[in-house]
């Protein structure tokens, strides 16, 4: 059956497939080149998030295998995210003058606890977890718990605040040891997209467990919301 809406996801099918033609699959490209490729064939309209994919050499089923944190992309994302930071007293203030968007102690764990999620990063103090702990059914399916590893459990929520305002992302290995981040917008420059990029991916080679054997750093791949993949040549890169 034909219809308009069919129509639409035909065309944008097509502009996927025009995308993947000027892509070679079994070609792993330099990283400024693949960077290039992504912003060329990216097909939507709206400015696509470029994100980065790593496979990892680890089994996140053990404990002494997970790969987890954060780093401060130079560049930022390009997205400003809404920060929720659990604390009270000077504290709070402290919060609030780095550019918390909303700060509180029981009253906004009553407020989430009932179903608003009107915020991006949340940061507690560590006196605030007994109470933040509540929330975890709710905070912890959609990766918005606090926890220190990311550190967004701490008392320096200042520093906390100015970093996620500054572009902060986390990152965490999935089942598969799959990892994948946002490093920008396709509006981005090359440059500024390969300094984020950089970034990252010196920050999981630093995060690599002492237990994980063998190749750490099995492949990575750039592509932007709605375009395809163009796998990265990853040899350049120290601790391949």
């Amino acid at each position: 059956m034909t219809t308009k809406g069919g129509n639409t996801v035909a065309k944008h099918g097509k502009k996927y497939q025009d995308a993947l033609k000027k892509i070679d699959r079994e070609q792993a490209y330099e990283l400024e080149e693949a960077l290039r490729l992504v912003k060329e064939v990216a097909p939507a309209k709206f400015d696509e998030t470029v994100e980065a994919a790593f496979r990892l050499g680890v089994d996140t089923k053990r404990a002494d295998q997970q790969v987890r944190g954060a780093v401060v992309l130079p560049h930022g994302t390009g997205k400003t995210k809404r920060v929720l930071v659990f604390a009270k007293g000077e504290k709070a203030r402290e919060a609030e003058q780095a550019g918390a968007d909303f700060v509180g102690e029981e009253d906004l764990v009553n407020k989430v606890s009932q179903g608003w999620l009107d915020f991006d990063v949340v940061i507690a103090t560590p006196d605030m977890m007994g109470q933040v702990g509540k929330l975890g059914r709710i905070l912890g399916p959609r990766g918005l718990m606090p926890n220190p590893k990311t550190g967004t459990v701490t008392f320096e929520v200042a520093k906390a605040v100015e970093e996620v305002k500054a572009g902060k992302i986390e990152y965490r290995a999935d089942k598969a040891g799959n990892v994948h981040a946002p490093i920008g917008k396709v509006s981005f420059d090359t440059q500024k997209l390969a300094e984020n990029f950089q970034a990252l991916i010196d920050t999981l080679i630093k995060a690599k467990p002492a237990a994980a054997k063998g190749q750490y750093m099995k492949s990575a791949t750039v592509s932007s919301t709605m375009g395809p993949g163009v796998a990265v040549n990853t040899s350049p890169f120290a601790g391949h």
